[in-house]
């Protein structure tokens, strides 16, 4: 997987890895500027490029990246890697953002070691989208509907959707991609036995009998999993979370409990990292950034009222 991105990105694509330390065990970008998007994103030329680095020695990493792109960080640079480091693992959603960095190169995946947890994560994170999205739809729905479930699963309770983001983000993202979902999600949609694909039509059907939907939940996220036993548990109760699962399976509301139990991890994360945001990134960049996300926000708005 690694070796075919990079060589259907191109020397521009790998071009970006080389004003960076090398200790990368994936690298990857997403966004406008790597998806063709529909709405105020639609400009791919100009669009700004989003990418992540996972390091497995995040100390080691940013020592160098320091040396290496001194102005990439904030005034948090002064106090050294460990701080960095302690602040990107302790707060928000274990990140540490610098935006608005100029460098060349657009990218997808450019990098990947064979790292066999790394890549068992990646694959069991693709599943459980998957999972997560079949409890939020009905019976039967179509391929783009379960693509926007999916790419919308990060911004269920994102409090950026609300002020800072395009209404229609996720839209934009699913509508000129949906060759690009079929592929990462094709095989698992394929081999679930839970599901009737038929990929001619662009139609599913999923098992939504209290039986399939325990099945379903019961292969959750624990970390969702407890946030939905948190919601539907009474005061003095403490039930253990199969048999709140089991019950939920029988509500007729299972999938709106899944929301909010996503939306109860999202939130609190995203307004963390993002307020992390402020002092990674420093004020004057935190406010460049901002007034450019409005800025594509009231577009959005526009589009939809005209």
């Amino acid at each position: 997987m690694a070796l075919q991105a990079l060589q259907s990105s191109g020397v521009a694509f790998r071009k970006i890895l080389s004003h960076f330390p090398e200790e990368l065990s994936l690298a990857f970008a997403y966004g406008s500027g790597v998806y063709r998007q529909v709405g105020p994103s639609s400009d791919q030329k100009n669009a700004m490029l989003d990418f992540v680095f996972t390091v497995d020695d995040p100390v080691a990493w940013h020592s160098k990246n320091l040396k290496k792109n001194w102005n990439h960080y904030s005034f948090l640079k002064v106090l050294g890697p460990k701080i960095i480091t302690t602040i990107q693992n302790n707060y928000g959603a274990g990140v540490y953002y610098n935006p608005l960095v100029m460098c060349d190169g657009r990218v997808k995946i450019i990098a990947m070691n064979e790292n066999v947890a790394l890549r068992s994560a990646l694959d069991k994170n693709l599943k459980s989208a998957v999972t997560t999205a079949f409890l939020m739809l009905p019976e039967s729905f179509s391929e783009e509907d379960l693509f926007i479930e999916i790419a919308g699963l990060s911004y269920s309770g994102d409090f950026r959707m609300v002020v800072g983001e395009d209404k229609t983000k996720v839209l934009n993202i699913v509508k000129p991609n949906i060759a690009h979902f079929r592929e990462l999600y094709g095989n698992i949609l394929q081999e679930n036995p839970q599901v009737v694909y038929k990929i001619q039509q662009g139609r599913l059907e999923i098992d939504k009998s209290p039986e399939g939907q325990f099945t379903q939940l019961m292969t959750l996220p624990k970390t969702l999993q407890q946030q939905i036993n948190h919601i539907m548990d009474p005061p003095g109760k403490n039930r253990d979370v199969e048999e709140t699962l089991l019950q939920v399976a029988h509500d007729p509301d299972c999938g709106e409990v899944v929301r909010l139990g996503l939306s109860a991890i999202v939130r609190p994360s995203s307004m963390k990292q993002s307020t992390k945001g402020i002092f990674t990134a420093g004020v004057k960049k935190s406010v460049v950034y901002s007034s450019l996300k409005l800025h594509k926000m009231w577009k959005g708005w526009l589009r939809k009222t005209s």
